[in-house]
């Protein structure tokens, strides 16, 4: 379903991925975990083209692109690879002057030409599915972190992508709000949702991720199913780094109480 081959991304001088192959099949949930720094963002920002690869082999479903040094792709191509993703971010990122039903609406009538009845019918039924059917007029400055996030996920799932990438999409919303979304990705997941996500939260990655890819340094260093990478870890470097996040999730709960 998502392939990568041999990827790299520099920036100048400075390698952020290096080397990196994975495959990811349909109806699969990846999380992509690792430090600040580690390449996760990047790498998942390289799956959809909002960061053009140095090189490597990228390849969603039937659609594929190769990346050579100082080659230059075509605008058509990579719209046509990035076509089959939806990108949730970190900050929400919707259109303040649209309301919940408008965000989610909007790449359906503007960039794909649909009518606008059909867009708001397929709109309707993407807030329901996230719980908001009720807030489909509301603004996005009167809804809660966590309902943002929500109107969010509906709108990158309103062309109906082969595969929803997710980038810190609770790192923003306090434990009580991150609840809201981890729910909503569970509940996706359990339906079939092919997802890519890169993630700091244990309990997202923990309960909704089938594999587990640890990043260091913009390399894999190890991947695993989740319920093996999370109690027993092959590699010394990734015990460091899950014990690191349990003791800061511990603290985050500790200090919620």
């Amino acid at each position: 379903m998502i392939e990568l081959m041999h990827l790299e991304k520099r920036f100048d001088d400075h390698v952020v991925l290096k080397d990196i192959t994975l495959s990811m099949p349909e109806g699969s949930v990846t999380a992509l975990i690792g430090p600040s720094g580690g390449g996760k963002s990047t790498l998942l920002r390289c799956i959809n083209l909002l960061e053009i690869p140095t090189a490597g082999r990228v390849r969603i479903g039937e659609e594929m692109l190769d990346f050579h040094p100082g080659q230059r792709v075509g605008w058509a191509l990579i719209q046509r690879l990035r076509r089959q993703t939806g990108m949730v971010f970190q900050n929400f990122q919707l259109f303040p002057h649209r309301t919940a039903l408008g965000n989610v609406m909007e790449g359906l009538v503007t960039v794909l030409k649909w009518p606008k009845e059909r867009a708001r019918e397929r709109a309707m039924e993407l807030l329901d599915k996230v719980g908001l059917a009720h807030k489909a007029d509301a603004w996005p400055a009167t809804l809660s972190g966590g309902q943002q996030q929500r109107v969010a996920i509906a709108r990158a799932l309103a062309p109906s992508p082969r595969v929803l990438l997710c980038d810190e999409p609770t790192s923003a919303l306090d434990p009580e709000l991150s609840g809201e979304v981890v729910d909503v990705l569970a509940r996706l997941a359990r339906e079939g949702t092919t997802m890519v996500m890169a993630t700091h939260d244990l309990r997202l990655a923990s309960r909704i991720a089938g594999e587990v890819v640890f990043l260091d340094a913009g390399a894999v260093v190890e991947k695993a199913p989740a319920a093996r990478i999370f109690s027993s870890p092959e590699r010394e470097r990734t015990r460091r780094f899950i014990a690191s996040l349990t003791h800061r999730e511990v603290e985050g709960d500790n200090g919620a109480s």
